[in-house]
């Protein structure tokens, strides 16, 4: 009886996974696209414009002229190449999941990194991440990308925890005229587009859309849990051996209209058809499709000569967001035993999900007192998950057994996973960037955060900044972050993991030192060095006995250090190397393991190479070492991998470009880990093989 509850009970709990958003404010800032910004200058660490080398955070900033050069075309590819950050996979829609410096693993959700879009939160509300049926973030129209490793939550509230990732679209005056696009490569890949930017008088007008598709790469699943499932009760149904399900069709558009001190930006990320991966419930599922929708807005104001040594800006912003499986998504396939009952058309689950955020800020910078200055701000966010149904063809009886019922119909007014939910905040923050004397700064910042269900939380930081030479620059930071419970922690209904009113927010202390050199005229070098506890950790913690499945509760923390180094390096007037090296040693304060899933080693090494008037081509080595497995996994370590791609480009007359990318040049065969302990994916979870992408785009 044990074991094939066990086995439904995991199907149950991850046929909940949507994601959702925790909520927070976004920050304020005068002007996020920052059109003429280098890789040198940096708006994300204090919500105003200032050099990198000197701003009061470990970040890091990758430009359109970097992603051209790796060719990347997805989110993914380029936050792989960032020091401390490592893009793994689940098997649940094989979902990328973001870790930096060890932190975001062990689970099918994400909810320790935020991700912003044009300083909008793109976090939803019922798991706390960007969402399961994320599948791509394309960077066509991408003219920057901002990223803090490290807390954030002085600034940025709920979630900029393990870090912030800030993704900047472009202005009119980065896209001025009309370029079109298409791409074709593996697997049945092919994508279009168009930009549009244009200046009349005092109005600028930047618009994209892009359409795509892939049949995703389709890689071999040697067994799954339906394979567990065959050994215990005797059938033959896997899927396994068989290939994952990864594909999807993508939609994406955005409009951004200013006028004087006025702007207004929308952007649209639809996904459908999107395949379940590995399986929601790690059983293959060839025949099941998932659908989301990310749309948000944002009416901005800003006076940056309001009066003297004051600027002023407020905004308003709408977000809507939507999970959906109206056809339900396979948890086990047609022929499944569970315990005494057969699914003869296969266990099926499907939650959907509908939010909606409204969020109003404003801030204020005074500058009239020497050496300082001073940002205060505040915001109300309404976050509102109002919309739910829970598609299924069976039910679960008293004794905690799932029921065959038929057809999938939504048993929503009967047992829901969960039910709608709200949440209000208020905030204030308050920085100062402190220029002390001539080559000392200190920023000092704190903001409180005030919840209408867990209650109030505040979180300072301070970073002193040395200008100890011309060409060395130290900083030492100390700061504060905070992760709210999601909405299903505090009220998901599931036999497995069941919400808890009373689970309070994860925190974490982080110290930091960090050392700029530029050694020579070409040659920059960084290090930075960091520590943290994290406290409080939200997990899923079994129930007493005789009771079946868990409860979200807050049970013990996780204690890391490690550093990074980075290195750019321009060997010559054609050829430019970067390259970083990260390490990250953590353990769980329970468990006094290692936590798992995270490479203790990861090393990113480019090339870029201009071969010629008009040619450009860059290679790519990533290296991803010393994983180990989470206490109560007895399988091997993960095998170390490395990986490599290219990409060349080719600038032609006539406003043309053409570009040739391969990934995973060698096909190696790379594995992400499975969750422990590994019964349900014994081989762990298979990363992209070799893939091949040719790319056109005009300007008319």
């Amino acid at each position: 009886m044990a074991d094939f509850r066990s086995g439904w009970l995991i199907a149950l709990a991850l046929s909940s996974w949507h994601s959702g958003s925790l909520a927070a404010a976004q920050p304020e800032d005068e002007d996020l696209a920052l059109y003429g910004m280098d890789r040198s200058a940096i708006s994300l660490a204090t919500g105003s414009v200032q050099t990198l080398r000197r701003a009061p955070a470990v970040a890091s900033v990758v430009t359109a002229e970097d992603i051209a050069a790796m060719g990347a075309t997805d989110l993914d590819h380029v936050l792989e190449a960032v020091a401390g950050i490592h893009v793994t996979r689940v098997a649940t829609m094989y979902a990328p999941n973001y870790i930096i410096r060890g932190i975001g693993t062990g689970g099918v959700t994400n909810p320790q990194v935020l991700v912003l879009l044009n300083g909008l939160r793109m976090n939803t509300d019922y798991n706390g991440d960007k969402g399961n049926m994320w599948a791509s973030m394309p960077l066509t129209n991408v003219a920057r990308i901002e990223i803090i490793r490290g807390p954030g939550s002085a600034l940025y509230g709920a979630d900029a925890f393990a870090g912030v990732i800030n993704i900047i679209t472009k202005t009119a005056e980065q896209m001025p005229g009309l370029r079109v696009g298409a791409r074709a490569g593996s697997f049945n890949a092919r994508d279009a587009w168009l930009e549009y930017g244009s200046k009349q008088g005092q109005l600028s007008i930047a618009a994209y859309l892009q359409a795509g598709r892939t049949d995703g790469a389709g890689t071999l699943v040697e067994a799954d849990a339906q394979t567990l499932n065959d050994r215990r009760f005797g059938t033959h149904v896997s899927q396994a051996p068989g290939p994952m399900n990864t594909g999807y069709d993508a939609y994406d558009g955005s409009l951004d209209l200013s006028w004087q001190r006025w702007r207004w930006r929308t952007n649209l990320k639809w996904r459908d058809k999107v395949g379940t991966g590995l399986g929601v419930n790690s059983a293959l599922d060839p025949d099941h499709r998932a659908r989301s929708g990310y749309a948000a807005s944002e009416l901005s104001w800003t006076a940056p000569d309001f009066a003297n040594d004051w600027s002023v800006g407020a905004s308003l912003s709408y977000m809507f967001f939507t999970e959906q499986s109206p056809d339900g998504l396979g948890l086990f396939p047609a022929g499944a035993r569970i315990g005494p009952n057969l699914f003869p058309n296969g266990m099926i689950g499907g939650p959907g999900r509908w939010e909606r955020n409204l969020r109003s800020s404003a801030f204020a910078t005074y500058s009239g007192v020497s050496g300082h200055a001073l940002r205060l701000g505040a915001g109300h966010d309404d976050l509102y998950l109002y919309g739910v149904e829970t598609m299924k063809n069976f039910l679960i009886s008293p004794a905690g057994i799932p029921i065959p019922t038929g057809a999938v119909i939504d048993y929503g007014p009967i047992q829901p996973h969960i039910r709608p939910q709200r949440r209000k905040i208020n905030y204030v923050y308050a920085q100062d960037e402190w220029q002390f004397a001539r080559d000392w700064a200190l920023t000092a910042g704190v903001r409180h955060d005030d919840y209408s269900d867990f209650g109030g939380t505040t979180n300072p930081r301070l970073a002193l900044v040395w200008d100890a030479d011309l060409d060395i620059t130290v900083k030492l930071l100390h700061g504060r972050a905070f992760r709210s419970p999601s909405f299903n922690e505090q009220t998901g209904i599931n036999p497995v993991n069941m919400g808890n009113p009373q689970v309070g927010p994860e925190t974490i202390r982080t110290t930091e030192a960090a050392l700029a050199w530029q050694a020579r005229p070409d040659l920059n070098l960084n290090l930075s060095l960091f520590r943290y506890r994290l406290k409080d950790l939200i997990r899923s913690v079994p129930n007493p006995a005789p009771a079946p499945g868990a409860t979200y509760q807050n049970s013990g923390g996780m204690d890391g250090n490690g550093g990074e180094i980075e290195l750019a390096w321009d060997l010559g007037p054609s050829l430019r190397w970067q390259a970083n090296y990260a390490r990250q040693n953590a353990h769980d304060t329970i468990t006094h393991g290692d936590p798992g899933y995270a490479p203790r080693h990861h090393v990113n090494s480019r090339l870029d190479w201009t071969l010629g008037p008009g040619w450009q081509f860059s290679p790519q080595l990533n290296w991803v070492a010393g994983r180990r497995r989470a206490t109560g996994d007895a399988r091997a370590p993960v095998a170390d991998y490395r990986t490599v791609d290219a990409a060349l480009t080719r600038q032609l007359p006539h406003g043309w470009t053409v570009t040739a990318t391969v990934r995973n040049l060698f096909d190696a065969d790379a594995r992400e880990p499975s969750l422990a302990p590994g019964l349900a994916l014994p081989f762990d979870i298979p990363v992209s093989p070799r893939t091949l992408a040719l790319q056109f785009s005009v300007k008319l």
